[in-house]
């Protein structure tokens, strides 16, 4: 078992390093229990939060605004703009800039689209994608393309990407972004590792990959973190949340 990393201390290295945690989590609309999201967001500490599932409709910029304050994070990039996925952060990142984009629209689908922003901390560059894929295997192999391409193309040699894949280890997706990228669970388990449903967790369909330069620390669900109740995890939204603590190389 990895021992996660404190949240005491710096996590800048002398190398210009930095150790980043980052929170993959389906907030299911912030239809349920929100204290309770926001309990555990707050408790995992990240400095990255990839949101699937952020409100899209009455006010969504206000509901999303809310979760991002009451778990001392800031809003990045996403949400309505991006059919879902969004991007919170701590006070930590320096943005560089962000970009939303809509994926193409499959009659009798739901629009499904990518969050996405380059940030520095202190002497590391990253680049950042949130995604949620659609429950079409065909079009949801495609999405995974577009993920790759979109990474490739953000001009950055680290990146972080994030979310509820809607498949397991083992399926064509989750193959084709593991090809290209780590799978952080996979390369350094910690904590749980069934993501969904939230009360009897039996799949792992949410995840977070890296691309191969950066170090993976620990990868899982947070069970036992300290702050975090297994309550809260229940009530909080149907996904149990992914936590990631990365070494970003200095750049």
């Amino acid at each position: 078992m990895v021992t996660f990393p404190p949240l005491d201390g710096s996590r800048t290295e002398p190398d210009g390093s930095a150790v980043v945690r980052v929170l993959s989590y389906n907030i299911r609309s912030m239809r349920d229990d929100t204290a309770a999201l926001a309990r555990v967001v707050t408790a995992a500490a990240p400095d990255l939060v990839l949101v699937q599932e952020a409100p899209r409709f009455f006010r969504w910029r206000k509901k999303l605004a809310r979760l991002a304050a009451e778990s001392g994070q800031v809003i990045l990039t996403g949400g309505g703009t991006a059919a879902g996925p969004a991007v919170l952060c701590s006070l930590r990142a320096t943005v560089e800039r962000t970009e939303d984009v809509l994926l193409p629209l499959v009659p009798g689908h739901h629009r499904r689209g990518f969050a996405t922003a380059v940030v520095r901390f202190a002497g590391a560059r990253l680049g950042v994608l949130s995604c949620h894929l659609s429950l079409d295997e065909g079009e949801r192999h495609e999405q995974a393309g577009l993920l790759l391409d979109r990474l490739a193309g953000m001009g950055v040699e680290h990146a972080v990407a994030g979310g509820d894949l809607n498949e397991r280890p083992g399926g064509r997706t989750f193959a084709r972004l593991s090809a290209g990228l780590q799978d952080c669970r996979a390369v350094a388990p910690w904590g749980g590792e069934n993501t969904f449903p939230q009360d009897r967790p039996d799949r792992r369909i949410d995840a977070i990959f890296a691309t191969k330069g950066v170090e993976v620390l620990g990868c899982g669900v947070p069970l036992g973190l300290p702050g975090i109740a297994d309550g809260d995890l229940r009530a909080a939204t149907d996904h149990l949340p992914v936590l990631a603590a990365l070494r970003i190389p200095s750049t």
